[in-house]
């Protein structure tokens, strides 16, 4: 008969942090949230770390390039789904690398003689009212002027005429060196009260644009996750099927990070995958993998060389592979079980694997728990597909805005190679996911300030100011369903808000 297991399997639900002693460095000011990303030895520090410990799902509804700029310049990361195309998939990635901290690679390009026609309708599409007019009309061709919507107007001029007839001409616009620094280019367009610089190549190429209104987002976001070139860090999803082209494909777009995508982690083929990217990468190519849900799923992903590994079957809130397939574990159960596996892998070999906690989270509080649980970082699809910058479409239903949001493993997806065991199929059997609608936040940064607010003021409760801190003096209870309910508000009439 099958071996059952001791304790029941738990979610975040059933826990709850007791106060520690708080003293006087627990200020929220002084916590940080810096926490590592991929696997490091004893002594060491970690390649990649993120400046807050969120990451988004490798979800269609959730990870696409808006999401990848706008996490990673509050301190996250995007990993950009993979149920798409490998051309792309990349192209995502390369426009977030390609969105330096200021420095723009430009989208809107013509070549001179365009009829001005042509510029338009690429403003129109683009709603960009800067467009470059470059030699060949590529965003590094060589650099010939600009023109801006004010510089015709529609209803006064011949829009056969060519773009020559309007732009501004290279030699009336002040322009940058390649190699210029970020602070450099900000003085000389304040000094010369422009709003957007050109930066050239030696040659005369078109490199970077810089803009006055870009200014502000760099000074108001000291936390975004930036490469060694100051471009925004970003992740990649891939599978166990088309990973010998879709790897390499990322890797040329600049990706930072890769993660396997599959509900169940524990099998060859995620070992499979690494040991290609080893034999063909070595470590310079970093590899998350998962999911699991015990200690044997752990070692044997640890031992394969993954980079991070995922924690979670079935508890995602668009996510039915335990009602469909009987398969899974409660979040918090699997959770404490991998983490008490990592921490006697990092004693045995001197090498920390970091935890991502994947699916289970309703609430906020949530995410301190999984922290305070041993996760290094939480990785969420729910939560991101809210706001703005998620791909999917806001609609409104009885008066209320809502946004789609529907599961990899639904039949809209149709993400088979998630769910892939093996063998020649090519389409998805049955479905593990749904088709849903979630209550629309706006934007991301709003929103994550809030929760990056209560995760600090709870580490500071509970007498901590890292992750690191709060792993080792973090301590829990088993709540009852009565305690559950004391909790919220009771035993009083709430006053209806109006909306004006």
């Amino acid at each position: 008969m099958a071996k059952v297991l001791d304790d029941i399997s738990r979610t975040f639900n059933e826990y709850l942090l007791l106060p520690n002693l708080t003293d006087e460095r627990c200020i929220p000011e002084n916590v940080s949230l810096r926490t590592p990303l991929v696997k490091f030895e004893k002594g060491e520090s970690p390649k990649y770390e993120a400046n807050v410990p969120m990451v988004s799902a490798i979800m269609q509804a959730v990870s696409g390039e808006e999401m990848g700029i706008a996490l990673a310049r509050e301190g996250g990361v995007c990993f950009i789904y993979e149920s798409q195309s490998i051309e792309s998939q990349a192209e995502m990635v390369r426009r977030v690398k390609q969105k330096k901290a200021g420095f723009i690679r430009s989208d809107s390009n013509v070549k001179s003689g365009t009829p001005l026609r042509e510029v338009v309708e690429l403003v129109k599409r683009t709603g960009h009212s800067t467009v470059m007019i470059t030699k060949d009309g590529t965003a590094t061709g060589k650099f010939l002027g600009l023109v801006t919507d004010k510089d015709y107007r529609i209803s006064r001029v011949d829009l056969d005429d060519p773009v020559d007839k309007y732009m501004v001409p290279k030699k009336k616009i002040i322009c940058g060196k390649s190699g210029i620094t970020l602070t450099e280019a900000n003085d000389m367009i304040w000094e010369h009260k422009i709003s957007c610089l050109p930066i050239l190549a030696d040659n005369g190429n078109l490199e970077y644009l810089v803009f006055r209104k870009d200014y502000e987002n760099d000074k108001n976001n000291p936390l975004s996750l930036l490469d060694d070139n100051k471009r925004y860090i970003v992740g990649a999803g891939i599978n166990t099927r088309d990973y010998k082209e879709r790897i390499p494909a990322l890797v040329d777009a600049g990706v930072d990070l890769i993660c396997m995508d599959s509900s169940d982690g524990f099998s060859i083929w995620q070992k499979n995958t690494i040991d290609w990217v080893r034999q063909n990468y070595g470590d310079s190519v970093k590899i998350g993998a998962g999911n699991v849900v015990d200690k044997d799923g752990f070692n044997y992903l640890a031992d394969a060389g993954a980079d991070f590994i995922k924690v979670g079957v079935g508890g995602g809130s668009i996510c039915i592979t335990r009602e469909t397939k009987g398969i899974g574990r409660g979040q918090a159960s699997a959770l404490m079980d991998v983490v008490k596996a990592r921490d006697e892998y990092f004693k045995k070999n001197g090498v920390y694997i970091p935890i991502c906690s994947d699916g289970g989270i309703v609430h906020d509080y949530h995410i301190i728990l999984a922290l305070a649980m041993g996760a290094d970082f939480v990785m969420m699809g729910r939560y991101f597909a809210r706001f703005d910058e998620s791909p999917s479409r806001k609609v409104k239903r009885n008066g209320s805005f809502l946004k789609e949001y529907w599961g990899e493993g639904s039949n809209r997806a149709r993400n088979w190679q998630r769910y892939d065991l093996g063998g020649d199929k090519d389409k998805l059997s049955f479905e593990e996911g749904v088709d849903s609608y979630i209550p629309y936040a706006g934007p991301l940064k709003d929103n994550l300030t809030i929760t990056v607010n209560k995760i600090k003021s709870t580490m500071c409760n509970c007498g901590s100011i890292t992750i690191k801190e709060f792993h080792k003096k973090a301590r829990l209870t088993l709540v009852s369903n009565i305690s559950i309910k004391e909790g919220s508000a009771h035993d009083v009439i709430l006053k209806e808000i109006e909306n004006n």
